[in-house]
């Protein structure tokens, strides 16, 4: 539990703001959906993770466990484990540190977007193909196939972090003072 002036926070609140932020990161995602990788929850997972810090980390993996019960378990299972809560952590210590500078916020965005394709070509080539032949030359082939994804991905919160994301941060420090007091 959180404490803030010697305050207990609920832990009622805590469940259902965990459960609230996981479900808002679930729908943004659902909601693009016909959209190929423009995505809404990388700056959704590092705004939850930038503002309410552990709260923002539990509701990332929340996330993916719903992924889970909707789409089953596969391989991108353990990457989504690596990435999405890692993601969070990021932010949380972003946001720690009191970073409110857009271009830095960006580009530890595009960072950790690039990192993603870099996590799910490695769980993909390391664990789950069996042999370590070539693993460098297989590695960059299964990347590579995933780059225009990845790109768009990348143009996408290059576009949403500078515009949105430390209005959006705003909004939630707002929620968070009403909310968990």
């Amino acid at each position: 539990m959180l404490q803030k002036n010697k305050k207990r926070i609920s832990p009622a609140r805590s469940v259902a703001l965990v459960g609230l932020c996981a479900a808002i990161i679930e729908c943004g995602k659902l909601a693009l959906a016909s959209i190929p990788n423009v995505e809404v929850v990388t700056i959704l997972t590092a705004l939850f993770g930038y503002v309410f810090g552990g709260f923002g980390l539990l509701s990332s993996i929340l996330f993916v466990f719903m992924e889970m019960m909707i789409w089953g378990v596969n391989t991108w299972v353990i990457s989504y484990f690596i990435y999405w809560p890692s993601l969070a952590a990021l932010f949380w210590l972003l946001g720690r540190v009191k970073l409110k500078n857009r271009i830095l916020l960006t580009l530890a965005a595009l960072c950790m977007t690039f990192l993603f394709g870099v996590v799910t070509s490695l769980v993909e080539v390391g664990l789950f193909q069996g042999y370590f032949d070539n693993f460098f030359a297989r590695f960059f082939i299964y990347y590579s196939r995933g780059v225009s994804f990845y790109i768009t991905q990348m143009v996408t919160n290059l576009v949403l972090f500078p515009l949105l994301f430390r209005f959006l941060a705003g909004k939630l420090y707002t929620v968070k003072r009403r909310f968990l007091n």
